[in-house]
């Protein structure tokens, strides 16, 4: 399984250049990882972008999904990164992995991996699985 995931709401720029997330977005990471863990999210890693909004977000999910998953920064889940990168990093992969990132980036990794998916949630998830040995791939579910 592939898990994409939209950071949390964050902060504006003008209240801190880092963009935290907000006490919102952080209520709101932590019942999105409780919501996925019922529908059986537990990647084996959890890999983010390295900016501070998606590693909180990603964090939420390490502490309720998989505390024991493989957590760190990657290449390739910024916002203007092309989907070809992610698309890198999971080809071949036999694990369960979660890529925590920004859009515009999800939103065009989602339609190059899964053409017929909808259009990406906002601070949402969206759980994809294998087929053909990873070329393509297919929606299971979304919160």
């Amino acid at each position: 399984m592939l898990y994409l995931v939209h950071h949390a709401d964050a902060v504006g720029p003008h209240v801190d250049p880092q963009r935290p997330l907000s006490a919102a977005g952080q209520a709101h990471a932590a019942a999105l990882a409780e919501r996925a863990t019922a529908a059986g999210c537990a990647p084996a890693a959890i890999w983010h972008s390295g900016k501070l909004r998606a590693r909180q977000t990603a964090e939420a999910f390490y502490r309720v999904c998989n505390p024991f998953a493989e957590f760190q920064m990657v290449r390739g889940l910024l916002p203007e990164d092309p989907p070809m990168y992610a698309r890198l990093l999971v080809t071949g992969e036999t694990r369960d992995v979660m890529l925590v990132g920004h859009m515009p980036n999800l939103r065009d990794v989602l339609a190059d991996l899964s053409p017929s998916s909808a259009l990406f949630p906002l601070h949402g998830i969206v759980a994809l699985e294998s087929t053909e040995g990873a070329e393509s791939w297919a929606e299971i579910w979304r919160l």
